[in-house]
């Protein structure tokens, strides 16, 4: 049986993550576009910082995504880093924010520890959402 083990000098893990980010007011402003800039923000941030974004999906008001990661980081660690960078990179690409504001993001986020079902079904679950026009 092959298992997805992340093999360090001092520990094997086996750490996921479903992060939701929805939008400061839940307001409808992402697009495809928007949404690429936000995945590439993503995995350049999870390369930086040595974890990874298995899955990545979004809809207009809201991404989703997959995450592995390792015990030495937190998940409010990457959470702050992937909300800052990817928001500041969606306006440096001229992108709307909501109501023109300085932050693409609403200060909280859902996160769940995942376990109970297979990866695979939660890959199918994130990649199967709704994309925007």
């Amino acid at each position: 049986m092959a298992t997805n083990l992340r093999r360090e000098r001092n520990s094997i893990s086996s750490l996921n993550i479903h992060l939701v980010c929805v939008t400061k007011y839940r307001r409808q402003v992402l697009t495809q576009e928007g949404l690429a800039v936000i995945e590439k923000s993503f995995n350049d941030v999870a390369k930086k910082m040595d974890f990874r974004v298995i899955e990545f999906s979004g809809e207009s008001d809201h991404i989703r995504a997959l995450i592995e990661f390792p015990p030495k980081l937190s998940v409010s660690q990457m959470v702050n880093a992937l909300k800052g960078v990817s928001s500041r990179r969606y306006g440096q690409a001229n992108l709307p924010k909501p109501y023109g504001k300085e932050a693409l993001w609403s200060p909280s986020y859902f996160v769940s520890s995942v376990g109970g079902a297979p990866i695979e079904t939660l890959r199918m679950y994130i990649r199967n959402q709704l994309k925007p026009s």
